[in-house]
């Protein structure tokens, strides 16, 4: 059973809850329709990643908006998106073992379902699941583009791979994963430009021996939030899988642009609102947010509008705040919107959105209360 909302829609923003998962509206809708007018002028496709977000309802706004399906890294996401209306969903990720493989087999009876290998015995299963199911899975070959993470790491293996998904029954090959997850939040323009170099490289000199072979890439995806611009321009990927995008966490906002400025492509959307439940000392205030509040693995978080004020000390409920350089007086019972620095891992803590419109006005209202749909969907 989930929790009960931290709020209700029409009810005042000082009446809800704390800890909360709070969505600026405004920002949030306005970052959805930035990434889409993007990928439309750079003449690529839009498939966010679900993962960043977990919501049916998110995703659904995203297809409206122009997205041509949505992507995630479990099976669970993906049954979840698809019972939601979903209809195109790529798992990018592999997928091993007997039970998930038939889940997902299972799942291409009801959309369009894709998924990612780097090794020749997966190939082999997903084909004996998806024939079992009387289903046919759109199948990719991931590469590891400097990552260090999941694919091959040369042409020639891809195109080995490629051959096999086309040989077997109930396999469609679908093109190349090619995600350089660490150049995401490489600060420096230069550092960035030069890992989706080096990946451009590889993955075009693929796509060449797969074309040459008589195999043709419908998907070369990839991109995220920190570089999708990168890609984009290459004429070489052709879908874009950002996904913090539409919330913009502290993390991604340390990145730079070419003139040395933070990043600002996109604003800050999801805040979790906590109360000051003590104020110990002076220059101390401590707030019920702690690690079961927020995702601390890429720093802790912003403390918004509160200058000079930084979080810290966490422990399983409580963050303390320095106040030591702040110039504002804080009190106990004060609220305090913290910008979590990595969106992820903070919103599977959540079983609800609280939609806020008019966010940072004082006519803030609760306008809508959404379940985070897919929290906790691990397998």
């Amino acid at each position: 059973m989930s929790a009960r909302p931290p709020a209700e829609p029409g009810m005042a923003f000082d009446d809800i809850d704390t800890p909360a998962l709070i969505i600026d509206l405004d920002r949030f809708e306005a970052n959805i329709a930035f990434m889409a007018d993007r990928a439309k002028a750079l003449g690529v496709r839009l498939r966010p990643h679900a993962k960043t977000h977990k919501s049916t309802i998110i995703a659904a706004k995203q297809v409206a908006a122009g997205a041509v399906g949505l992507c995630c890294q479990k099976v669970g996401e993906a049954e979840i998106l698809v019972e939601g209306g979903i209809r195109d969903v790529l798992v990018s990720n592999e997928v091993w073992g007997r039970r998930k493989l038939a889940r997902l087999a299972a799942l291409a009876r009801h959309a369009r379902i894709g998924v990612c290998v780097d090794d020749a015995k997966n190939v082999a299963d997903l084909s004996q699941a998806a024939t079992r199911a009387d289903a046919t899975l759109n199948v990719l070959v991931e590469l590891d583009v400097g990552a260090g993470r999941c694919g091959v790491r040369t042409a020639g293996e891809a195109l080995a791979l490629a051959k096999a998904i086309d040989a077997a029954p109930g396999l469609t090959f679908g093109g190349l994963q090619a995600y350089q997850g660490s150049a995401q939040h490489k600060r420096s323009v230069q550092e960035r430009e030069a890992l989706i170099g080096a990946a451009a490289e590889l993955t075009g000199e693929t796509q060449k021996r797969l074309k040459d072979a008589g195999l043709e890439c419908g998907i070369v995806g990839g991109a995220g939030t920190g570089t999708f611009e990168l890609e984009g321009k290459t004429g070489i990927w052709n879908e874009l899988q950002a996904g913090s995008y539409i919330f913009m966490d502290a993390d991604y906002a340390k990145n730079h642009k070419a003139d040395g400025r933070p990043v600002d492509t996109f604003g800050h959307a999801l805040f979790v609102i906590a109360t000051v439940m003590s104020k110990p000392a002076p220059g101390r205030a401590v707030v019920d947010a702690g690690h079961k509040a927020l995702g601390n693995d890429s720093g802790f978080p912003d403390v918004w509008g509160l200058d000079g004020a930084t979080y810290g000390r966490p422990s399983d409920e409580h963050g303390a705040i320095d106040l030591t350089n702040c110039k504002t007086e804080v009190s106990a019972g004060d609220r305090l919107l913290l910008v979590p620095g990595h969106c992820d891992p903070t919103v599977n803590l959540y079983d609800w959105y609280v939609g806020v419109r008019g966010m940072h006005t004082p006519d803030a209202r609760v306008e809508c209360v959404w379940p985070v749909s897919a929290r906790g969907a691990l397998t």
